[in-house]
């Protein structure tokens, strides 16, 4: 059953990386002919937190696959309170599914300003229509969701790190986002944060 779940999970999470982040990449590349990764390699600290977001989606993916190969993980990775019910299992899925269509709606909605981080050489619309009409970083917001899903369906203290890294990761993302926001956009964008929160 675990090994059945786990290999559910990896599934799942292989198709929303490839929803949520190559085919949205491919076809504003194609629509615009700039390429919308634009991650840096750098020292200073947006470098830092792009290093660790890659590090947060690398390690997803290392911990399903050890998981799903190494049937006797579940002992040595620290199981934590609700593990094993079905309720909480039930319920982090239904988060899941929620995650994941507020992921792909709030990049439609965003059409060719859509970017994987912060774009200095293009000024992209400011989007405020839709999802953005209630949350200034519905994409970040679903995917907080998303890992508190993970923590739900397996509880553990690898989830748990995960969870809480994934938090620091974005709180900080979100700040320097919406620094060049404001500006790009000038007082557009304060008028836009005076009437939409950061998070919903």
């Amino acid at each position: 059953m675990e090994i059945n779940e786990t290999a559910l999970l990896l599934g799942v999470f292989t198709l929303y990386f490839f929803l949520a982040f190559v085919l949205p990449t491919v076809r504003v590349w194609y629509q615009t002919g700039k390429n919308p990764y634009v991650l840096p390699i750098s020292d200073d600290a947006y470098g830092f937190v792009s290093r660790c977001m890659k590090l947060l989606i690398g390690g997803l993916f290392v911990y399903f696959t050890a998981k799903l190969f190494w049937t006797g993980m579940g002992k040595f990775i620290g199981a934590l309170p609700g593990s094993g019910f079905r309720s909480v299992q039930s319920i982090g899925w239904s988060l899941l599914v929620v995650a994941i269509l507020l992921t792909l709606t709030a990049q439609y909605q965003m059409g060719k300003s859509w970017r994987i981080g912060i774009d200095t050489h293009e000024k992209t619309d400011l989007v405020t229509n839709g999802l953005f009409a209630w949350s200034r970083n519905p994409i970040f917001l679903a995917m907080r969701v998303c890992l508190l899903a993970l923590l739900l369906i397996q509880p553990n203290a690898v989830t748990l790190t995960f969870f809480c890294g994934g938090e620091l990761v974005m709180q900080f993302q979100v700040r320097l986002e919406e620094a060049f926001l404001y500006d790009q956009h000038g007082e557009r964008y304060t008028n836009y944060c005076a009437t939409v929160g950061r998070w919903l």
